[in-house]
């Protein structure tokens, strides 16, 4: 074999092995956004319980004295796939719950039975106050400093205590088409936040232990909105 033909081999080797290791990351993607969307996907139980009855009324809000229901309440939420048409009639019908209630300023999809990230807060540091859906949310950074301010619970017949809760959180979320947002939200509006995302790790006040005090703690007698449940 000549030179120049082992020059050209070499350089086919090099090129295919590059290729080769190209396309073997392609598919890894390929699978990992297959593996992704699947987890994404809802269960045929899960698309019965969201249209099940009027699809435009509210979904029955779940409570820790019922022993299914509260084993839902305590269960991980998983992501939901945006895009879906159920996730839409999910949020609507979410939005109708905590319209239903007296006083309620944030609601969780377990809460209605739904093990998904979907959760509703009305955002006090907004001007009319308004309620806004946030899907997949996740608080990606929250300040050191803490506020002690009451809480209740539309899942928890008569229960308020008082709670520590960070004064200032970063968010991330997707809306129904996909698009994601970040933001920084702070006072009462990031405590309904941090209490409703609680929610989706199955965690309960009624569970949660007060923290100790120290120094980087501020304490608050209440909030503007203290005599309003944390839903």
């Amino acid at each position: 074999m000549g030179f120049n033909q082992k020059i050209q081999n070499l350089v086919c080797n090099i090129y295919l092995c590059k290729t080769f290791r190209k396309m073997k990351k392609i598919s890894l993607l390929f699978i990992l956004f297959i593996g992704l969307m699947n987890a994404q996907k809802l269960t045929p139980n899960e698309i019965s319980m969201i249209n099940q009855g009027d699809k435009n009324s509210a979904l029955p809000i779940y409570q820790t004295t019922d022993e299914n229901q509260h084993k839902t309440l305590l269960s991980l939420s998983a992501e939901i796939d945006p895009l879906d048409k159920n996730t839409a009639v999910l949020v609507s019908r979410m939005k109708e719950s905590l319209l239903s209630t007296d006083g309620g300023v944030g609601i969780a999809a377990p809460q209605v039975g739904i093990n998904r990230k979907v959760i509703w807060v009305q955002r006090f540091d907004k001007k009319g106050e308004p309620l806004e859906y946030f899907i997949n949310p996740v608080i990606v950074w929250r300040s050191e400093l803490q506020n002690l301010g009451p809480e209740g619970d539309l899942s928890i017949p008569d229960f308020r205590d008082q709670f520590y809760r960070s004064k200032v959180i970063q968010l991330e979320y997707v809306d129904l088409k996909g698009q994601k947002y970040s933001e920084i939200v702070e006072g009462f509006t990031a405590v309904i936040f941090q209490h409703e995302i609680d929610h989706l790790f199955g965690i309960l006040i009624s569970d949660k232990k007060e923290k100790e005090k120290n120094d980087s703690y501020q304490k608050v007698d209440a909030f503007k909105k203290s005599d309003s449940g944390m839903r």
